[in-house]
Protein backbone atom coordinates (compact mmCIF):
# COMPACT_ATOMS: atom_id res chain seq x y z
CA UNK A 1 0.00 0.00 0.00
CA UNK A 2 1.67 3.57 -1.17
CA UNK A 3 1.10 6.57 1.27
CA UNK A 4 -2.33 6.36 2.05
CA UNK A 5 -3.79 9.02 3.46
CA UNK A 6 -4.19 9.73 7.59
CA UNK A 7 -6.00 11.93 9.46
CA UNK A 8 -4.79 12.87 13.20
CA UNK A 9 -7.46 14.12 15.55
CA UNK A 10 -5.85 14.81 18.70
CA UNK A 11 -6.28 18.00 20.96
CA UNK A 12 -2.70 19.87 21.31
CA UNK A 13 -2.64 18.57 24.97
CA UNK A 14 -3.15 14.83 23.28
CA UNK A 15 -0.42 15.43 20.68
CA UNK A 16 1.96 17.14 23.50
CA UNK A 17 1.40 13.92 26.00
CA UNK A 18 1.28 10.92 23.22
CA UNK A 19 3.94 12.46 20.85
CA UNK A 20 7.81 13.85 21.54
CA UNK A 21 8.76 15.81 18.40
CA UNK A 22 10.90 12.74 17.44
CA UNK A 23 7.44 10.19 17.43
CA UNK A 24 5.97 13.28 15.35
CA UNK A 25 8.61 13.24 12.81
CA UNK A 26 8.03 9.12 13.14
CA UNK A 27 4.50 9.45 12.31
CA UNK A 28 4.64 11.82 9.77
CA UNK A 29 7.18 10.13 7.90
CA UNK A 30 4.89 6.94 7.82
CA UNK A 31 2.22 9.08 5.57
CA UNK A 32 3.44 11.89 3.78
CA UNK A 33 -0.25 12.51 3.37
CA UNK A 34 -0.82 14.02 6.63
CA UNK A 35 -3.33 16.27 7.96
CA UNK A 36 -4.03 16.74 11.69
CA UNK A 37 -7.52 18.78 13.27
CA UNK A 38 -7.72 19.61 17.06
CA UNK A 39 -11.28 18.43 17.86
CA UNK A 40 -11.85 21.15 20.46
CA UNK A 41 -15.12 22.18 20.58
CA UNK A 42 -16.31 20.12 17.14
CA UNK A 43 -19.93 19.08 17.82
CA UNK A 44 -20.48 15.43 16.00
CA UNK A 45 -21.98 16.90 13.04
CA UNK A 46 -18.77 19.01 12.85
CA UNK A 47 -16.60 16.26 12.79
CA UNK A 48 -18.72 14.08 10.52
CA UNK A 49 -18.41 16.84 8.06
CA UNK A 50 -14.30 16.88 7.96
CA UNK A 51 -14.28 13.26 8.27
CA UNK A 52 -15.72 13.32 4.78
CA UNK A 53 -13.92 16.18 3.70
CA UNK A 54 -10.78 14.62 4.29
CA UNK A 55 -11.72 10.84 3.63
CA UNK A 56 -8.59 9.61 4.87
CA UNK A 57 -7.58 5.57 4.62
CA UNK A 58 -6.51 6.02 8.14
CA UNK A 59 -7.94 8.12 11.41
CA UNK A 60 -5.69 8.32 14.36
CA UNK A 61 -7.79 8.89 17.45
CA UNK A 62 -7.95 9.42 21.30
CA UNK A 63 -10.45 10.49 24.16
CA UNK A 64 -11.45 13.91 22.71
CA UNK A 65 -11.80 12.77 19.22
CA UNK A 66 -15.90 12.45 18.65
CA UNK A 67 -17.99 9.47 18.05
CA UNK A 68 -17.70 8.09 14.47
CA UNK A 69 -20.67 8.82 12.22
CA UNK A 70 -22.66 5.82 11.55
CA UNK A 71 -21.77 6.52 7.69
CA UNK A 72 -17.88 6.33 7.37
CA UNK A 73 -16.19 7.83 4.22
CA UNK A 74 -15.37 5.92 1.49
CA UNK A 75 -11.72 5.29 2.09
CA UNK A 76 -11.22 5.13 5.79
CA UNK A 77 -10.02 1.43 6.12
CA UNK A 78 -8.34 1.74 10.01
CA UNK A 79 -8.84 3.79 13.08
CA UNK A 80 -6.25 2.89 15.36
CA UNK A 81 -7.19 4.35 18.47
CA UNK A 82 -4.33 5.54 20.80
CA UNK A 83 -6.51 4.68 24.28
CA UNK A 84 -8.36 1.92 25.66
CA UNK A 85 -11.88 1.27 25.63
CA UNK A 86 -13.65 2.58 22.59
CA UNK A 87 -17.57 1.51 22.96
CA UNK A 88 -18.21 5.27 23.18
CA UNK A 89 -16.03 6.42 19.93
CA UNK A 90 -16.98 3.21 17.32
CA UNK A 91 -19.70 0.76 17.15
CA UNK A 92 -20.22 -2.50 16.28
CA UNK A 93 -21.55 -1.98 13.46
CA UNK A 94 -18.39 -0.34 12.09
CA UNK A 95 -16.54 -3.09 12.93
CA UNK A 96 -19.32 -5.61 11.33
CA UNK A 97 -18.57 -3.47 8.32
CA UNK A 98 -14.95 -4.29 8.18
CA UNK A 99 -13.19 -1.51 9.81
CA UNK A 100 -10.80 -1.96 10.98
CA UNK A 101 -9.49 -1.25 14.82
CA UNK A 102 -6.69 -1.44 17.13
CA UNK A 103 -5.85 0.14 20.37
CA UNK A 104 -3.39 0.79 23.05
CA UNK A 105 -4.30 -3.41 23.84
CA UNK A 106 -1.42 -4.47 26.19
CA UNK A 107 1.21 -1.69 26.00
CA UNK A 108 0.07 0.11 29.27
CA UNK A 109 -1.22 -2.82 31.34
CA UNK A 110 2.42 -2.69 33.21
CA UNK A 111 1.56 0.43 34.53
CA UNK A 112 -1.98 -0.67 35.60
CA UNK A 113 -0.71 -3.53 37.27
CA UNK A 114 1.74 -1.20 38.94
CA UNK A 115 -0.91 0.72 40.63
CA UNK A 116 -2.13 -2.69 41.81
CA UNK A 117 0.71 -3.12 43.81
CA UNK A 118 0.62 0.29 44.91
CA UNK A 119 -2.62 -0.51 46.21
CA UNK A 120 -2.01 -3.42 47.63
CA UNK A 121 1.57 -2.37 49.26
CA UNK A 122 -0.71 0.20 51.03
CA UNK A 123 -3.67 -1.58 52.22
CA UNK A 124 -1.33 -4.57 53.48
CA UNK A 125 0.42 -1.90 55.84
CA UNK A 126 -2.78 0.28 56.57
CA UNK A 127 -0.83 3.29 54.97
CA UNK A 128 -4.02 5.21 54.84
CA UNK A 129 -5.22 5.24 58.70
CA UNK A 130 -1.27 6.11 59.57
CA UNK A 131 -1.20 9.34 57.02
CA UNK A 132 -4.30 10.37 58.68
CA UNK A 133 -3.75 9.82 61.72
CA UNK A 134 0.27 11.52 61.26
CA UNK A 135 -0.71 14.22 59.36
CA UNK A 136 -4.20 15.29 61.42
CA UNK A 137 -3.39 14.33 64.77
CA UNK A 138 0.41 13.67 65.46
CA UNK A 139 0.58 10.04 65.60
CA UNK A 140 2.74 7.82 65.92
CA UNK A 141 3.01 4.40 66.52
CA UNK A 142 3.02 2.84 70.27
CA UNK A 143 4.57 -0.30 69.99
CA UNK A 144 3.91 -3.00 67.13
CA UNK A 145 1.22 -2.12 64.34
CA UNK A 146 -1.47 -4.13 62.44
CA UNK A 147 0.39 -4.03 59.31
CA UNK A 148 1.39 -6.90 57.37
CA UNK A 149 3.95 -7.87 54.56
CA UNK A 150 3.16 -9.15 51.36
CA UNK A 151 5.43 -11.89 51.40
CA UNK A 152 3.70 -15.07 51.45
CA UNK A 153 0.18 -13.12 51.15
CA UNK A 154 -2.34 -15.61 49.31
CA UNK A 155 -3.82 -13.56 46.24
CA UNK A 156 -6.87 -13.79 44.55
CA UNK A 157 -7.63 -12.63 41.01
CA UNK A 158 -11.02 -12.12 39.50
CA UNK A 159 -9.94 -12.37 35.51
CA UNK A 160 -7.58 -12.97 33.25
CA UNK A 161 -6.62 -10.14 31.06
CA UNK A 162 -3.28 -8.30 30.07
CA UNK A 163 -3.39 -6.52 32.84
CA UNK A 164 -3.86 -9.76 35.17
CA UNK A 165 -0.81 -11.27 33.76
CA UNK A 166 1.13 -8.48 34.15
CA UNK A 167 0.17 -8.40 38.15
CA UNK A 168 1.21 -11.73 38.61
CA UNK A 169 4.73 -11.02 37.40
CA UNK A 170 5.28 -8.11 39.46
CA UNK A 171 4.30 -10.27 42.54
CA UNK A 172 6.19 -13.30 41.68
CA UNK A 173 8.97 -12.17 43.88
CA UNK A 174 7.31 -11.96 46.89
CA UNK A 175 6.18 -15.82 47.28
CA UNK A 176 2.71 -15.17 47.00
CA UNK A 177 0.38 -18.42 46.23
CA UNK A 178 -1.84 -16.88 43.76
CA UNK A 179 -5.07 -18.56 42.86
CA UNK A 180 -7.24 -16.73 39.34
CA UNK A 181 -11.07 -16.66 38.59
CA UNK A 182 -11.45 -15.89 35.20
CA UNK A 183 -12.96 -18.20 31.99
CA UNK A 184 -10.11 -18.12 29.77
CA UNK A 185 -7.97 -20.04 32.65
CA UNK A 186 -6.94 -23.47 31.51
CA UNK A 187 -4.55 -25.93 32.42
CA UNK A 188 -1.75 -24.17 30.06
CA UNK A 189 -2.42 -20.88 32.07
CA UNK A 190 -2.00 -22.43 34.89
CA UNK A 191 0.92 -24.01 34.36
CA UNK A 192 2.94 -21.15 32.36
CA UNK A 193 1.71 -18.57 35.11
CA UNK A 194 2.24 -20.66 38.32
CA UNK A 195 -1.22 -20.05 38.95
CA UNK A 196 -3.98 -22.28 40.89
CA UNK A 197 -7.49 -22.16 39.05
CA UNK A 198 -10.61 -21.40 41.51
CA UNK A 199 -13.27 -23.32 41.36
CA UNK A 200 -15.68 -20.65 41.76
CA UNK A 201 -15.77 -16.54 42.59
CA UNK A 202 -17.23 -17.45 46.23
CA UNK A 203 -14.32 -20.16 46.65
CA UNK A 204 -11.94 -17.02 45.51
CA UNK A 205 -12.80 -14.76 47.72
CA UNK A 206 -12.99 -16.69 50.36
CA UNK A 207 -9.29 -18.19 50.17
CA UNK A 208 -7.48 -14.55 49.08
CA UNK A 209 -5.52 -12.52 52.05
CA UNK A 210 -5.66 -9.80 48.67
CA UNK A 211 -8.12 -9.83 45.98
CA UNK A 212 -7.53 -7.85 42.99
CA UNK A 213 -10.62 -6.91 40.60
CA UNK A 214 -9.74 -7.08 37.18
CA UNK A 215 -12.70 -8.61 35.32
CA UNK A 216 -13.73 -6.80 32.11
CA UNK A 217 -17.41 -5.02 32.67
CA UNK A 218 -20.16 -6.69 30.62
CA UNK A 219 -23.57 -7.54 31.70
CA UNK A 220 -22.75 -10.58 33.65
CA UNK A 221 -19.98 -9.08 35.86
CA UNK A 222 -22.19 -6.30 36.68
CA UNK A 223 -23.06 -5.68 39.82
CA UNK A 224 -21.21 -9.35 40.51
CA UNK A 225 -19.19 -8.66 43.48
CA UNK A 226 -22.04 -8.08 46.29
CA UNK A 227 -22.27 -8.48 49.98
CA UNK A 228 -21.74 -11.92 50.24
CA UNK A 229 -18.72 -12.18 48.18
CA UNK A 230 -17.00 -9.27 50.09
CA UNK A 231 -17.65 -10.92 53.58
CA UNK A 232 -16.43 -14.25 52.59
CA UNK A 233 -12.90 -12.30 52.41
CA UNK A 234 -11.04 -13.01 55.78
CA UNK A 235 -11.06 -10.69 58.15
CA UNK A 236 -8.20 -8.07 57.47
CA UNK A 237 -7.91 -8.97 53.72
CA UNK A 238 -7.70 -6.39 51.32
CA UNK A 239 -10.31 -5.51 48.46
CA UNK A 240 -8.50 -4.02 45.47
CA UNK A 241 -10.21 -2.51 42.37
CA UNK A 242 -8.45 -1.02 39.50
CA UNK A 243 -10.45 -2.14 37.20
CA UNK A 244 -14.43 -1.13 36.45
CA UNK A 245 -16.27 0.35 39.26
CA UNK A 246 -19.40 -1.21 38.50
CA UNK A 247 -18.36 -4.93 38.95
CA UNK A 248 -18.97 -4.43 42.21
CA UNK A 249 -22.49 -3.13 44.30
CA UNK A 250 -21.13 -0.15 45.59
CA UNK A 251 -24.10 -0.04 48.15
CA UNK A 252 -22.42 -3.58 49.89
CA UNK A 253 -18.97 -1.97 49.38
CA UNK A 254 -19.97 1.04 51.14
CA UNK A 255 -21.38 -1.16 54.05
CA UNK A 256 -18.68 -3.73 54.57
CA UNK A 257 -15.68 -1.05 54.03
CA UNK A 258 -17.21 1.26 57.39
CA UNK A 259 -17.38 -1.67 59.50
CA UNK A 260 -13.52 -1.57 58.92
CA UNK A 261 -12.66 -5.03 59.03
CA UNK A 262 -11.16 -4.97 55.62
CA UNK A 263 -9.02 -2.71 53.87
CA UNK A 264 -9.67 -1.03 50.38
CA UNK A 265 -7.73 0.15 47.63
CA UNK A 266 -9.94 1.50 45.38
CA UNK A 267 -9.13 3.30 41.80
CA UNK A 268 -12.47 3.04 40.41
CA UNK A 269 -16.26 4.38 41.21
CA UNK A 270 -19.54 3.47 40.09
CA UNK A 271 -20.28 7.20 39.51
CA UNK A 272 -17.19 9.04 38.18
CA UNK A 273 -15.48 11.77 39.87
CA UNK A 274 -16.37 10.46 43.27
CA UNK A 275 -18.46 13.33 45.08
CA UNK A 276 -17.14 15.21 47.59
CA UNK A 277 -19.11 14.21 50.23
CA UNK A 278 -19.16 10.17 49.27
CA UNK A 279 -19.66 7.94 51.80
CA UNK A 280 -15.84 6.05 51.19
CA UNK A 281 -13.73 9.34 51.57
CA UNK A 282 -12.71 9.59 55.57
CA UNK A 283 -12.65 6.36 55.80
CA UNK A 284 -9.26 5.38 57.17
CA UNK A 285 -9.33 1.57 56.14
CA UNK A 286 -9.75 2.66 52.32
CA UNK A 287 -7.04 4.09 50.43
CA UNK A 288 -8.50 6.10 47.26
CA UNK A 289 -7.12 7.27 43.77
CA UNK A 290 -9.23 9.06 41.28
CA UNK A 291 -8.95 6.79 38.60
CA UNK A 292 -5.23 7.30 37.63
CA UNK A 293 -4.39 3.28 37.09
CA UNK A 294 -4.07 3.93 33.32
CA UNK A 295 -0.68 4.98 31.72
CA UNK A 296 1.39 7.40 34.03
CA UNK A 297 2.43 10.72 31.77
CA UNK A 298 5.95 9.42 31.35
CA UNK A 299 4.62 6.45 30.07
CA UNK A 300 2.13 7.54 27.47
CA UNK A 301 4.65 7.04 24.38
CA UNK A 302 4.37 3.48 25.30
CA UNK A 303 1.08 3.66 23.49
CA UNK A 304 2.44 5.98 21.13
CA UNK A 305 5.02 3.77 20.08
CA UNK A 306 2.36 0.77 19.80
CA UNK A 307 0.28 2.54 17.77
CA UNK A 308 3.21 3.59 15.72
CA UNK A 309 4.33 -0.30 15.27
CA UNK A 310 0.45 -1.26 14.69
CA UNK A 311 0.50 1.65 11.62
CA UNK A 312 3.58 0.51 9.81
CA UNK A 313 2.14 -2.93 9.97
CA UNK A 314 -0.73 -1.42 8.28
CA UNK A 315 1.24 0.39 5.55
CA UNK A 316 3.05 -3.14 4.89
CA UNK A 317 0.01 -5.17 4.90
CA UNK A 318 0.92 -7.26 8.00
CA UNK A 319 -1.24 -8.63 11.17
CA UNK A 320 -2.47 -5.97 13.78
CA UNK A 321 -1.96 -5.58 17.49
CA UNK A 322 -4.58 -5.50 20.11
CA UNK A 323 -7.46 -5.84 17.22
CA UNK A 324 -10.77 -4.70 18.02
CA UNK A 325 -13.00 -7.54 16.79
CA UNK A 326 -16.69 -7.77 17.18
CA UNK A 327 -16.03 -10.25 19.61
CA UNK A 328 -13.21 -8.67 21.97
CA UNK A 329 -15.88 -5.57 21.36
CA UNK A 330 -18.72 -7.84 23.45
CA UNK A 331 -16.72 -8.72 25.91
CA UNK A 332 -14.67 -5.07 26.42
CA UNK A 333 -15.78 -2.20 28.54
Amino acid sequence: MSSPSLLVVLTPTETENFFSPPLLAELRALAPDFRQLDPTGLSAADFARELTAADPAILLACWKTPALPASLPPRLQYVCYLAGSVKTFVSRTHLEHGLLLTNWGHSVSRVVAECALLHTLTCLRQATRWTFAMHQHGAWKNGPTRAVSLFGRRIGIHGFGPVAREFIRLVHPFGCPVTVFAPDVDDAAERTYGIRRAPSLADLFAHSDVLVELAPLIPATTGIVDEKLLRLLPPGAVFINVGRGAIVDETALITVAREGNLQFGLDVFATEPLSPNHPLRGLTNVFLTPHFAGPTLDRYPDATTHALRNLRSFLSGQPLESSVTPEIYDRST
